[in-house]
């Protein structure tokens, strides 16, 4: 089976020194580009994080403090990644809460203009979950019939994140073979950012999804209470949170002053 493709899609997967996305960085990077025509692209990256990697994460993926002292920072490989995936749409395993949100939060350090505005992704876990609600390596096992035995190796868990694709579009009738119709599938929620702290209303209105505002209306809140958009820009909130709170006040003020 192929991908039925309007634009190339990228499926990857990180390696990390832990799993807050606002704090942890990448120390490994595999890229798996898939093209309309049905060609492939792959590149896969070593990343000096640029602190220690913590023992429980060496644990997992096996990436030690030595083994990335001399590879290049996440902001020197930054335009290399950012080229391979700007015109793509992306795929990955728990990509929407987890590696799209992180890689956002390293481009944004890395000050590259990161958003997901023209872009969809399809995570193949919430399928898997939605289908089956299982993990990678039982998801790899149930649909291809084979054993990961690499897990936790960005470049293995990448590979196999695309054929449990498409082999759950050969398994189940009912899932179209249309990005934007997996992207839609794969999804939890109507979220503005990735972190869910902002989401869509009934009415497509942005509202906060947590704390004393929950439920209200972002321009309303930020109109009303305007300390409380310079709270949530220097408190420990995600970078592309910060980003996308930032292009709903401008938004707002320009439609008064227009």
């Amino acid at each position: 089976m192929q991908l039925k493709l309007t634009r190339p899609i990228c499926f990857f997967d990180l390696e990390t020194t832990g799993i807050n996305v606002a704090k942890d960085r990448i120390v490994e990077i595999a890229i798996l580009k898939v093209f309309p025509n049905g060609n492939k692209e792959s590149k896969t990256w070593l990343v000096n994080p640029e602190m220690v990697i913590p023992e429980e994460s060496i644990a997992v993926h096996g990436i030690t403090n030595e083994k990335v002292a001399n590879e290049p920072t996440f902001k020197e490989l930054s335009k290399e990644i950012y080229k391979m995936i700007k015109d793509s749409d992306l795929g990955g395993f728990n990509s929407d809460r987890f590696d799209i949100p992180l890689l956002a939060e390293e481009m944004l350090r890395a000050d590259i203009d990161f958003d997901m505005k023209n872009t969809v992704s399809v995570d193949v876990q919430t399928i898997f979950h939605k289908m089956e609600k299982r993990t990678l390596s039982a998801a790899y096992k149930f649909y291809c019939d084979k054993d990961l035995t690499d897990a936790h190796s960005a470049e293995a868990d990448t590979n196999a994140t695309y054929e449990v694709l498409l082999s759950q579009l050969e398994r189940y009738p009912e899932l179209e073979n249309n990005i934007k119709m997996l992207a839609e599938f794969s999804s939890h929620k109507r979220t503005v950012d990735f972190a869910g702290f902002i989401v869509l209303d009934e009415d497509d209105d942005e509202v906060f999804s947590f704390g004393k505002h929950k439920g209200k209306k972002v321009h309303e809140v930020l109109e009303n209470e305007p300390g409380y958009f310079s709270w949530i820009l220097n408190a420990d909130f995600p970078l592309y949170t910060k980003k996308i709170l930032t292009q709903i006040k401008l938004s707002k003020l320009n439609n008064k002053l227009g």
